[in-house]
């Protein structure tokens, strides 16, 4: 069954979207602050986060950010506050998606079972296994990336983000098909939350960011993963 973390302290809140997880199925448990979260996540190993802003002891973008440094587990950011620089803020620290209170309950089990959908590790078993670009090495069968033999954590759609650019090795995809294939065709226009994903993805994984050598923008077209000669796809 799948699990989901719901973080708020309004007790309103809490109680709608356990009701409502709960009917459609989800093994739904509780905090109602950012520590008490982060023991549930390290504990409790939820496959997806819904995570309120404004909470006493930790706020969710602080909580979101000590998430991201353990785990990639789906978050999705809950606020009252609809401003352009929090949404920016909540995919900055990793989070996958962001809803504004009020919300009906049809749009937050939409989101959920989007951001699940497109956060399930994907697995061709007629491809390799390792996938090796440069000192960037990625793992499919665990979906876990290393860079220079050190790990390193990726939220769910950013590695979703790196799938896209592995499996399409030298092909330049314009920011449309990227935003489809990672967020649904809901959000072909939104190129802010693929600019923020691209831009968080280049600081972990480019040794300079600035002159990327794994993801490469091509102006007025959109992105590509360029051929290199340390490239390899390997079955073990």
């Amino acid at each position: 069954m799948t699990r989901i973390l719901v973080v708020d302290d309004e007790p309103l809140y809490l109680r709608l979207l356990q009701i409502n997880l709960s009917t459609e199925g989800y093994d739904v448990i509780t905090a109602t602050n950012g520590e008490d979260a982060l023991e549930l996540v390290s504990t409790k190993t939820p496959d997806l986060i819904i995570l309120d802003v404004l909470m006493p002891k930790l706020d969710g973008f602080t909580t979101c950010e000590r998430i991201r440094q353990f785990s990639s587990v789906p978050v999705i950011m809950l606020t009252a506050r609809g401003a352009e620089q929090d949404r920016v803020a909540g995919l900055n620290v990793g989070a996958d998606d962001y809803i504004v209170k009020p919300f009906s309950a049809t749009e937050l089990l939409a989101r959920v079972r989007a951001v699940l959908r497109r956060t399930q590790a994907l697995k061709d078993p007629n491809q390799g296994r390792f996938f090796t670009h440069g000192n960037l090495r990625i793992d499919f069968a665990r979906a876990e990336v290393w860079k220079d033999n050190k790990p390193v954590f990726l939220s769910a759609t950013e590695y979703r983000l790196l799938i896209q650019f592995a499996h399409h090795i030298g092909q330049v995809m314009t920011a449309e098909q990227l935003l489809v294939a990672i967020w649904g065709q809901q959000y072909k226009d939104d190129k802010e939350i693929l600019w923020v994903s691209i831009a968080r993805l280049r600081q972990k994984l480019e040794d300079s960011p600035h002159s990327p050598i794994h993801i490469v923008t091509r102006a007025g077209l959109g992105y590509l993963m360029p051929p290199l000669e340390k490239e390899t796809l390997t079955k073990g």
